[in-house]
């Protein structure tokens, strides 16, 4: 593994994606930033980290035979892994949230950013972020946010977190265009947040509806039941869930 340590950059995943166009990169290079000044997570939003407090990095992943219409593995399999890490970790009450943050009970802990390059009809490479509240204690204004230290009552060492959590992502990454996707996906849909249960969705028109999250797409859309339709497809900017 490369791995690369900044004092401070505006995004990790903008400074991996730069530095792939201009040189070479090894296979499974991480670039750690310890102040993440201009943080990115989906849709644009912005995602908050505090010095020494918590964990940003990104990750630079290639790909051999992996189909586009498969690009949502990565996805699964990060999210996956970063569950089964902090799962290892005694942070309690792990699920993902379509789709692909992770909360601790209904408290956002950590989010993830992926932008794949593709290739022709397959992906060339992954530039996956990754942002992780691990031991910051004050939320005021976030009240869906939390950390690992609010969830658990301990405080973590960053290094070992960072080891377990790249450990995780890894494994899951290895050999990814020969993984079973059906079983993946699977794996995915069982631990997705509010599964099966009645909630509520939001369109960017903020129209509010009633809706039971059944599962994802093969292509990564949300699957929800609603009252007039028994299965709807939506993708990441058509909806969110309010919870």
């Amino acid at each position: 593994m490369n791995l690369i340590k900044l004092n401070a950059t505006d995004s990790t995943n903008t400074y991996l994606k730069q530095l792939a166009k201009e040189t070479r990169l090894p296979d499974g290079t991480v670039v750690v930033a310890e102040n993440q000044l201009s943080g990115r997570g989906q849709m644009g939003n912005a995602w908050l980290s505090r010095e020494g407090q918590s964990l940003t990095f990104s990750i630079f992943k290639e790909f051999k035979g992996l189909p586009v219409e498969h690009q949502f593995l990565v996805s699964m399999a990060v999210s996956l892994a970063i569950l089964q890490a902090t799962d290892r970790l005694n942070v309690p009450n792990i699920s993902i949230k379509w789709p692909n943050d992770i909360l601790s009970a209904n408290k956002k802990i950590g989010g993830i950013l992926i932008e794949n390059v593709l290739e022709g009809s397959t992906v060339k490479y992954s530039i996956i972020g990754i942002g992780l509240n691990v031991n910051e204690a004050d939320f005021s204004n976030l009240p869906q946010a939390s950390s690992m230290k609010l969830e658990t009552g301990k405080t973590f060492p960053l290094e070992e977190v960072l080891d377990t959590i790249l450990k995780n992502v890894f494994k899951n990454l290895k050999n990814l265009p020969a993984a079973d996707f059906s079983e993946m996906k699977r794996n995915y849909e069982n631990n997705l947040f509010r599964k099966e249960k009645v909630s509520v969705f939001e369109t960017p028109e903020r129209f509010r509806f009633n809706g039971i999250i059944k599962g994802v797409s093969d292509i990564g859309e949300l699957l929800v039941e609603t009252e007039n339709d028994p299965l709807q497809k939506f993708q990441m900017k058509e909806v969110k869930l309010i919870y």
